[in-house]
């Protein structure tokens, strides 16, 4: 199942083969920036171009350094002859892992933003095909008044543009290299380097660092994933309450031969929207890991190594995944109008209250009065399970102010639709 919604190219930026990948095309760009400057004899380069990565070598040296950048440059360094000597040059460990990270981190966003288009798309077909899908409002889980369901799928559809935003401005932040030396001061590199280098690999230079890319904007990326995964266990809940048996006015989809218990064979169960809001849980607690990640010692420490490469990785898998978990939902996400219809008329009429308390205020009531006429109505309705309008119409003192056919007309759903087009023209939906 885990492997159906799985998506490869996320898996492939996160395995080890790509980020020594990244490091070594680090390595390469400045070797190529020095050359511009004099330092690296041009000669040098076609032998230096040439130079791999052997993984198996690189895990085999770090058993004896402990260090995995050590242990990368003498791993290369075997791959090529005495032009190796200049890879490296003039910089420090975090210049390799920082810029490669940060190349790491701008195509996962590429694959995130895939994602997110698509479910965009999804939730927009469902809104324009449910827009006028009349269903009752709740505000705290109790009906309130009507509205569409169209509506509350053009509600997520602006949230989704939201985070289509959030994630643009984060990849922004974490589209930074810095090739700045042991403390970033450019003692043993200097600012054009840097410059060429970033240049090279399509990202922005740091414009001031320490030995590190500020973990700021590390935070900026991992808060804004959990923001969109807080998001999809928004909409996936919306989904598990309105799938609940006595409602049942939406579904995720339930395929031929799936089960949902192992001892009942009758149950259809929302795990899907289930996964979607646990997953979430785990992006959010990432979220707060790398806020803590802020707080280096001075020009930096290596706290934040160790949890980055859980919290970076996973935080981009799980998100990916429930991407693509939830745009299969809302693809195939079952709507039940005749449901919605049904629930509507649960509470008798009472979702029509405020109509009625607003007719008679204009009648020239009190709002005060008005509120008490219509409440001791309702409260009777709720007991008794009646018709609201025919309470009212029952009612000496509502007639008094408001006749019975004046009543009957407000009772009417149309009503709440009158400016459905109105805001899907502000989504140009």
């Amino acid at each position: 199942m885990i492997e159906r919604y799985s998506r490869p190219e996320m898996s492939a930026v996160w395995s080890e083969k790509t980020k020594y990948g990244k490091w070594l095309e680090v390595e390469i760009a400045a070797c190529e920036a020095w050359s511009e400057l004099g330092i690296v004899p041009a000669e040098a380069l076609p032998e230096i171009r040439r130079a791999q990565v052997n993984i198996d070598r690189l895990n085999a040296i770090m058993v004896e350094t402990h260090h995995d950048v050590t242990a990368f440059l003498k791993s290369v360094g075997e791959t090529i002859g005495p032009e190796g000597r200049f890879i490296h040059y003039g910089m420090t460990s975090s210049d390799v892992v920082d810029t490669g990270l940060s190349l790491q981190l701008v195509t996962a966003s590429d694959l995130l933003m895939k994602g997110l288009l698509g479910l965009t798309e999804a939730i927009e077909k469902q809104a324009r095909k449910h827009k006028k899908t009349v269903m009752v409002g709740r505000t705290h889980g109790v009906h309130a008044e009507p509205t569409t369901f169209g509506l509350k799928m053009a509600i997520w559809v602006s949230e989704m543009r939201r985070n289509i935003e959030r994630l643009m401005q984060a990849k922004k932040a974490v589209a930074v290299g810095k090739i700045s030396g042991a403390v970033g001061t450019y003692a043993t590199v200097p600012p054009k380097v840097e410059e060429m280098v970033c240049k090279k690999l399509g990202i922005s230079a740091e414009p001031v660092s320490n030995q590190v890319v500020q973990r700021d904007r590390h935070a900026q990326f991992v808060t804004t994933l959990a923001l969109i995964a807080s998001s999809l266990e928004k909409f996936a809940q919306e989904i598990r309450a309105l799938q609940k048996t006595e409602t049942l006015e939406a579904e995720e989809p339930f395929e031929e031969g799936q089960t949902g218990s192992s001892a009942m064979p009758h149950k259809r169960n929302p795990e899907l929207c289930e996964r979607v809001c646990g997953l979430a849980r785990v992006i959010r607690g990432n979220a707060l890991t790398s806020m803590q990640n802020i707080a280096l010692w001075h020009e930096r420490d290596i706290s934040h190594s160790s949890t980055e490469r859980i919290i970076l990785p996973d935080s981009c898998l799980l998100l990916d995944y429930m991407l693509s978990i939830f745009t299969y939902v809302m693809k195939d996400l079952k709507v039940y109008p005749e449901h919605m219809q049904r629930s509507l008329g649960v509470t008798n009429g009472l979702v029509f209250s405020q109509r009625v308390l607003t007719a008679l205020i204009e009648k020239g009531l009190g709002r005060q009065e008005a509120y008490k006429m219509v409440q001791r109505n309702a409260m009777v309705c709720w007991k008794e399970k009646t018709s609201f309008l025919e309470l009212l119409s029952a009612d000496s003192e509502v007639i008094s102010v408001m006749s019975k056919d004046e009543l009957a007309p407000l009772f009417d759903y149309n009503y709440y639709m009158r400016h459905v087009d109105e805001i899907f023209a502000r989504l140009d939906l």
